[in-house]
């Protein structure tokens, strides 16, 4: 028996439990965890946004500011609409570890245990990014700092901060308070949007599985030696082999339907901060590039840009690799030998191939439909949205 908790989802549960949002371990403990957590990544945010009381509000300060603010609001959504389904995501969990539970066959048990290896690769590679990308930042923040202590230069670099902030303090005077705390938020940032995205690409990593232990079975539910000489066991262990194909595939549509559908409302909101922080944080790069006046500062924008990208290319590449194994599913079933089958089977095959003409997909709100081409399509909209900002300025 394959056990989830304790042997496949390893290190999702780990990252998860560092904030608080393991579905299958919560307590008050962990919901205190969650709260002070999220506590601290709301704070930095409302900062941000406190600058636009005390400071003048011209166009690129604007920009700036927001161009932050949607970043940062990229980790708040996630932690928090993730929260808000948990109880559906364990439900959810829970359904996924019943049907490895009822896998006896050997090749099929081979076969999830493939996929549970892609996705602790996935899960692993990510991590190693992702621990990478905190390291990088940390050091960013406290570049100046590091400059001054090393060669010895003028005390002003310590005014220096990475993103406008306005605590109403002495920023002089607490600098290092302030920039700890910004670098604790993106810390706990950078580990939400890794935690939750490792283990939805783990989840649905486990549905390819079964899709792919879907088209194992119709393979086999027809072999040539049996249609050579068909007999009625043989027929009904042809019967049983299509319809328990048939039952792992709808199961792995079911599971991927409900998981996308609990998650429809993070994943939208997702995608509009995304496009448009990518979108403004373009805008950044160019306009420092283009100045040349704050060469350093192009550091943060970049990081964001890079970050928005990435996250948008692993969702929509994750939901395109569902589709081709849904794909596959009816490229096996056209490639067995149905036509040498009974009638009835043959009927039944061809019901199947017509079911097989509508795609599979996993869409947001019917609005976005996640592909590779839904990629392009994000990209190209922050693209048109940066060009008319640009044009405005």
């Amino acid at each position: 028996m394959m056990s989830l908790e304790t042997q496949q989802f390893k290190l999702n549960r780990f990252l998860l439990l560092i904030i608080g949002l393991w579905p299958l371990q919560q307590s008050n403990l962990t919901r205190f965890q969650f709260i002070f957590l999220s506590s601290v990544l709301m704070m930095s945010i409302i900062f941000q946004f406190t600058t636009f009381v005390t400071s003048r509000c011209t166009p690129d300060f604007v920009t700036k500011t927001l161009s932050s603010i949607c970043f940062f609001s990229t980790f708040a959504v996630k932690c928090n609409l993730f929260y808000l389904n948990i109880k559906a995501v364990k439900n959810l969990l829970m359904k996924l570890q019943n049907v490895c539970n009822e896998l006896k066959d050997k090749n099929e048990i081979a076969i999830m245990k493939e996929y549970s290896c892609n996705a602790k690769r996935y899960t692993t590679a990510l991590t190693i990014f992702g621990v990478c990308s905190a390291s990088v930042t940390i050091i960013a923040v406290f570049w100046s700092n590091i400059c001054f202590i090393i060669l010895s230069k003028n005390v002003t670099q310590l005014r220096h901060l990475p993103i406008t902030v306005e605590y109403f303090i002495d920023q002089e005077k607490h600098l290092y308070l302030i920039l700890i705390h910004i670098s604790v938020a993106v810390c706990i940032g950078i580990i939400t949007m890794l935690a939750i995205g490792t283990m939805l690409i783990t989840y649905f990593q486990y549905t390819c599985g079964m899709f792919k232990i879907s088209s194992h079975r119709i393979k086999r539910s027809i072999p040539i030696n049996i249609l050579e000489n068909i007999e009625s066991k043989k027929l009904n262990l042809i019967l049983k082999g299509i319809i328990s194909a048939v039952n792992i595939h709808r199961q792995a549509m079911k599971l991927s339907e409900l998981m996308a559908s609990k998650i429809e409302k993070m994943l939208f909101c997702l995608i509009i901060v995304g496009v448009v922080s990518l979108s403004l944080n373009l805008f950044r790069i160019f306009q420092i590039a283009s100045y040349g006046d704050d060469i350093k500062g192009i550091l943060f924008p970049l990081i964001f840009v890079t970050f928005c990208i990435l996250y948008m290319f692993i969702a929509n590449y994750v939901a395109q690799d569902l589709t081709d194994h849904n794909n596959d599913f009816f490229a096996a079933v056209y490639d067995v030998q149905w036509h040498e089958a009974p009638l009835h089977i043959q009927k039944l095959i061809l019901f199947l191939l017509q079911i097989g003409s509508k795609e599979f997909t996993i869409s947001v709100g019917g609005l976005f439909v996640g592909s590779l081409k839904c990629f392009a399509t994000l990209v190209k909209t922050s693209v048109s949205y940066f060009t008319v900002i640009y044009s405005t300025q």
